[in-house]
């Protein structure tokens, strides 16, 4: 994010286990909590799925895929394998 936008201080109300996990996770990330909470927010709040993803989501939701066959992940050659690739 561009440090010469404007920033305005607010407050919010979180519980103590939430802010605890948010700080551990940021101290992980070698970043100060106010960048990390900004960035997750940042990502929730401009990063909009495109078209292909939400049909996907749509029917992975629609329990559609329920019958698939499902993927080998147990290597690579397996994946590629049950994939019928």
């Amino acid at each position: 994010m561009d440090a010469a936008l404007p920033k305005k201080a607010t407050m919010f109300r979180l519980s103590a286990d939430l802010l605890d996990r948010l700080k551990e996770m940021a101290r992980r990330e070698h970043r100060s909590l106010n960048n990390f909470v900004e960035c997750i927010l940042l990502d929730v709040a401009y990063n909009e799925p495109n078209d292909t993803t939400i049909a996907a989501i749509e029917e992975a939701r629609s329990g559609r895929l329920r019958n698939a066959t499902p993927i080998d992940t147990s290597s690579v050659e397996a994946m590629f394998k049950s994939a019928g690739l």
